[in-house]
């Protein structure tokens, strides 16, 4: 008997397995909640006057939450993942390049997720770092083998915890300063311009955001796949930077981990960080077996495993060589998701075939010239960085499949 992929990595999610609101919001939210992006809400903090902070996570999130919600609304709309979801734009081949760069950055993030966990929790109790590293490593490896299901159930205990700490740390730091009228008076010491404080924000997470399409694919109707995206993006993604604004605004600390130490929670701080990370990291791990599955036809249970274990293996070397890279990767990916959106929305016009009876060109090199067009808007082009990928590689896609010679040539390769 042929074994059933319950994951459907290679194909569309039917509607008897797809979830409830409830479920798809638990995972996507603990998709949200994540280490680094309290990281990089500490580093807004001690940048910026709280009045600036709020009006920076109202804006850099709304962004977010259109475009995850735009990406989970096609995914629903289809069931089907980012990687196969590429196939439309990027060719059956063609989509073995945001396949690749998905997968080796979410890998690259779950060993510098690892890391970020074991490094700080080690030195505050005296415990050897390497050995923690490999202990969380493969206690996320194992989970993760369980795919959407041990999402869901992680989720459902992690969420609640995560945000119950970082409240009770954020009320305490609060207090220490002297309530909300000192928070709202804080003068940071060092400055950041409105449009480099966005481009934080809105980059910190939305390379991740592109792979909204793997979970939200789970998800009954579109109108529940958006609302659950959305909220987790703006609701779950602000809460994470507000715990890390407040804490180093008080202490001068953008390091979540530093604060709850000095706050005195040392072990309700290694219990938050461990569920923070673990959640983003296994979807990281479900993210990146989907994408080399798609390239190489194995299942994905296999690239978990596999993949678990090189992130696992490297993520010391990752943690203190290899940041710089990813953030520099991270930048190629907002194209991927304009892509999929222009495609969809504005050049097949949401009339997508059913994927089990699509036909694919080979390679649209359209895709990979507006992508890497997209990719150079965004190294070079003023403004901010992701928002000058998204747009400018939306517009070009858009403007080049609706040439003339683009579209015979596009219809020549599939009749042939």
């Amino acid at each position: 008997m042929k074994k059933i992929d319950t994951e459907f990595s290679l194909q569309t999610v039917p509607q008897t397995s797809r979830n409830s609101f409830a479920k798809t919001m638990a995972v996507m939210l603990g998709f949200t909640f994540f280490s680094a992006s309290m990281l990089a809400g500490g580093q807004l903090g001690l940048n910026l006057t709280f009045s600036q902070f709020l009006l920076v996570i109202l804006l850099g999130n709304l962004a977010l939450c259109l475009y995850t919600g735009t990406l989970a609304h096609i995914a629903a709309k289809m069931g089907l993942s980012t990687h196969l979801l590429a196939k439309y734009s990027f060719g059956e081949k063609g989509s073995y390049l945001p396949s690749f760069l998905l997968g080796f950055t979410q890998v690259g993030w779950f060993g510098v997720g690892v890391a970020m966990f074991a490094v700080p929790i080690a030195k505050e109790m005296g415990w050897n770092s390497y050995l923690l590293i490999f202990i969380f490593g493969m206690v996320i490896t194992l989970a993760s083998l369980y795919g959407m299901k041990s999402l869901v159930i992680l989720s459902f205990i992690a969420v609640p915890l995560i945000a119950i700490l970082g409240s009770y740390s954020a009320i305490e730091a609060i207090e220490t300063m002297g309530g909300l009228r000192a928070l709202f008076d804080y003068e940071p010491k060092t400055s950041l311009t409105i449009s480099a404080a966005l481009t934080i924000c809105i980059g910190s997470f939305i390379s991740g955001g592109t792979l909204t399409a793997d979970f939200a694919r789970f998800a009954k109707t579109s109108r529940s796949a958006v609302a659950a995206t959305s909220t987790a993006f703006f609701l779950g993604n602000s809460l994470m930077f507000l715990f890390g604004a407040v804490g180093a605004m008080v202490y001068g600390l953008s390091d979540i981990s530093e604060v709850l130490f000095l706050q005195g929670l040392t072990i309700p701080a290694i219990l938050v960080l461990a569920l923070n990370i673990w959640t983003t990291n296994d979807n990281a791990l479900y993210a990146s077996g989907l994408g080399f599955a798609n390239i190489t036809k194995i299942s994905k249970k296999f690239w978990v495993f596999v993949n678990g274990i090189i992130g696992t293996v490297l993520a010391m070397w990752m943690y203190t060589n290899f940041v710089g890279f990813l953030n520099l990767l991270s930048a190629a990916i907002p194209s991927i998701g304009a892509i999929i959106i222009a495609d969809y929305f504005f050049v097949k016009h949401r009339n997508y075939t059913r994927f089990e009876e699509a036909t694919f060109v080979t390679i649209n090199w359209i895709a990979l010239l507006a992508w890497a067009i997209g990719v150079a808007l965004a190294q070079f082009a003023p403004g901010i960085t992701p928002l000058n990928a998204l747009v400018g590689t939306a517009v070009v896609y858009t403007g080049l499949m609706k040439l003339p010679v683009t579209k015979a040539a596009l219809r020549f390769e599939k009749n042939n």
